[in-house]
Protein backbone atom coordinates (compact mmCIF):
# COMPACT_ATOMS: atom_id res chain seq x y z
CA UNK A 1 0.00 0.00 0.00
CA UNK A 2 1.36 3.59 -0.77
CA UNK A 3 1.61 6.09 1.73
CA UNK A 4 -0.49 9.20 1.39
CA UNK A 5 2.01 12.21 1.10
CA UNK A 6 0.28 13.30 3.78
CA UNK A 7 0.92 10.39 5.69
CA UNK A 8 4.51 10.61 5.08
CA UNK A 9 4.55 14.54 5.85
CA UNK A 10 3.06 13.18 9.26
CA UNK A 11 5.16 10.48 9.80
CA UNK A 12 8.56 13.38 9.32
CA UNK A 13 7.02 15.55 11.40
CA UNK A 14 6.46 12.82 14.38
CA UNK A 15 10.42 12.13 13.99
CA UNK A 16 11.58 15.68 13.93
CA UNK A 17 8.93 15.71 17.28
CA UNK A 18 11.18 12.67 18.95
CA UNK A 19 14.55 14.07 17.18
CA UNK A 20 13.86 17.64 18.44
CA UNK A 21 12.73 15.98 21.91
CA UNK A 22 16.54 14.35 22.32
CA UNK A 23 17.85 17.24 21.04
CA UNK A 24 16.52 19.19 23.95
CA UNK A 25 17.05 17.33 26.80
CA UNK A 26 21.14 16.79 25.22
CA UNK A 27 21.57 20.56 25.18
CA UNK A 28 19.56 22.02 28.20
CA UNK A 29 20.83 18.74 30.43
CA UNK A 30 23.24 21.12 32.59
CA UNK A 31 20.34 23.51 33.42
CA UNK A 32 17.64 20.65 34.36
CA UNK A 33 17.26 20.52 38.30
CA UNK A 34 18.26 17.49 40.22
CA UNK A 35 15.17 16.99 41.07
CA UNK A 36 11.87 16.73 38.53
CA UNK A 37 8.59 16.41 38.04
CA UNK A 38 8.14 12.60 36.85
CA UNK A 39 4.04 12.33 37.15
CA UNK A 40 1.34 14.33 37.45
CA UNK A 41 -2.03 13.93 38.18
CA UNK A 42 -5.38 14.73 36.51
CA UNK A 43 -5.19 18.55 36.98
CA UNK A 44 -1.81 18.54 36.13
CA UNK A 45 -0.52 19.11 39.75
CA UNK A 46 2.98 17.12 40.00
CA UNK A 47 2.25 14.24 42.40
CA UNK A 48 5.55 12.19 42.11
CA UNK A 49 9.28 13.65 41.80
CA UNK A 50 12.52 11.92 40.55
CA UNK A 51 16.04 11.94 38.76
CA UNK A 52 16.42 14.43 36.03
CA UNK A 53 18.27 10.81 34.88
CA UNK A 54 14.55 9.25 34.93
CA UNK A 55 13.45 12.25 32.33
CA UNK A 56 15.37 9.75 29.91
CA UNK A 57 12.73 7.55 30.38
CA UNK A 58 10.29 9.59 28.17
CA UNK A 59 11.94 9.92 24.86
CA UNK A 60 12.84 6.15 25.59
CA UNK A 61 9.03 5.33 25.26
CA UNK A 62 8.30 7.80 22.71
CA UNK A 63 10.81 6.02 20.19
CA UNK A 64 9.35 2.47 21.38
CA UNK A 65 5.99 3.96 20.58
CA UNK A 66 6.96 5.00 17.21
CA UNK A 67 8.64 1.89 16.30
CA UNK A 68 6.07 0.34 17.12
CA UNK A 69 3.08 2.65 15.20
CA UNK A 70 5.78 2.26 12.01
CA UNK A 71 5.47 -1.67 12.25
CA UNK A 72 1.77 -1.40 12.65
CA UNK A 73 1.44 0.42 9.75
CA UNK A 74 3.11 -2.06 7.40
CA UNK A 75 0.67 -4.53 8.19
CA UNK A 76 -3.00 -3.47 7.12
CA UNK A 77 -4.57 -6.51 6.82
CA UNK A 78 -3.38 -7.52 10.22
CA UNK A 79 -5.87 -4.18 11.34
CA UNK A 80 -8.69 -5.31 13.30
CA UNK A 81 -10.46 -2.74 10.84
CA UNK A 82 -14.36 -2.89 12.24
CA UNK A 83 -15.99 -3.13 8.81
CA UNK A 84 -15.99 -5.84 6.24
CA UNK A 85 -12.47 -5.25 3.91
CA UNK A 86 -13.65 -6.32 0.41
CA UNK A 87 -11.84 -6.22 -2.73
CA UNK A 88 -14.60 -2.92 -3.71
CA UNK A 89 -13.14 -0.98 -0.33
CA UNK A 90 -9.76 -2.53 1.07
CA UNK A 91 -7.85 0.32 -0.64
CA UNK A 92 -10.07 3.24 1.08
CA UNK A 93 -10.39 1.58 4.22
CA UNK A 94 -6.73 0.91 4.20
CA UNK A 95 -5.73 4.70 3.19
CA UNK A 96 -8.38 5.69 6.43
CA UNK A 97 -6.84 3.51 8.43
CA UNK A 98 -3.18 4.90 7.66
CA UNK A 99 -4.10 8.50 8.36
CA UNK A 100 -5.41 7.82 11.66
CA UNK A 101 -1.93 5.73 12.45
CA UNK A 102 -0.50 8.40 11.06
CA UNK A 103 -2.16 11.45 12.82
CA UNK A 104 -2.42 9.63 15.95
CA UNK A 105 1.03 8.71 15.71
CA UNK A 106 2.08 12.38 15.57
CA UNK A 107 -0.08 13.56 18.16
CA UNK A 108 1.43 10.71 21.01
CA UNK A 109 4.91 12.50 19.99
CA UNK A 110 3.59 15.63 20.61
CA UNK A 111 2.05 14.61 23.69
CA UNK A 112 5.59 13.04 25.09
CA UNK A 113 7.51 16.11 23.80
CA UNK A 114 5.55 18.54 25.48
CA UNK A 115 6.03 16.49 28.75
CA UNK A 116 9.38 15.99 28.43
CA UNK A 117 9.89 19.85 27.97
CA UNK A 118 7.24 20.41 31.13
CA UNK A 119 9.46 18.11 33.20
CA UNK A 120 12.51 18.98 32.34
CA UNK A 121 11.38 22.82 33.12
CA UNK A 122 10.39 21.25 36.85
CA UNK A 123 6.74 22.96 35.92
CA UNK A 124 3.19 21.64 36.06
CA UNK A 125 1.29 20.59 33.57
CA UNK A 126 -1.58 23.43 32.56
CA UNK A 127 -5.10 22.27 33.41
CA UNK A 128 -6.43 22.27 29.98
CA UNK A 129 -3.35 19.60 29.38
CA UNK A 130 -5.11 16.07 29.79
CA UNK A 131 -8.46 17.05 28.80
CA UNK A 132 -7.42 18.53 25.16
CA UNK A 133 -4.60 15.57 24.71
CA UNK A 134 -7.55 12.65 25.74
CA UNK A 135 -10.12 15.13 22.53
CA UNK A 136 -7.35 14.95 20.24
CA UNK A 137 -6.39 11.67 20.79
CA UNK A 138 -10.23 10.32 20.86
CA UNK A 139 -11.50 12.94 18.83
CA UNK A 140 -9.18 11.61 16.27
CA UNK A 141 -9.68 8.16 16.12
CA UNK A 142 -13.69 9.01 16.60
CA UNK A 143 -13.02 10.95 13.07
CA UNK A 144 -11.41 8.29 10.99
CA UNK A 145 -13.21 5.26 12.87
CA UNK A 146 -16.74 7.19 11.01
CA UNK A 147 -14.76 8.15 7.98
CA UNK A 148 -14.01 4.29 7.86
CA UNK A 149 -17.45 3.02 8.72
CA UNK A 150 -18.96 5.35 5.65
CA UNK A 151 -16.57 3.41 3.37
CA UNK A 152 -17.43 0.02 3.95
Amino acid sequence: MNKHPLDKLMNRLSLLVLVGSVVFLAGYWKQIPAEVPMHYNAAGEIDRWGTKAELLILPVIAWLLYGLLTVVEQFPSAWNTGVKVTAENREQVYALLGHMLSTLKLLVMVMFAWITLWCALARPLPVWFLPVVLAAVFGNMAYWLVRIFRAR
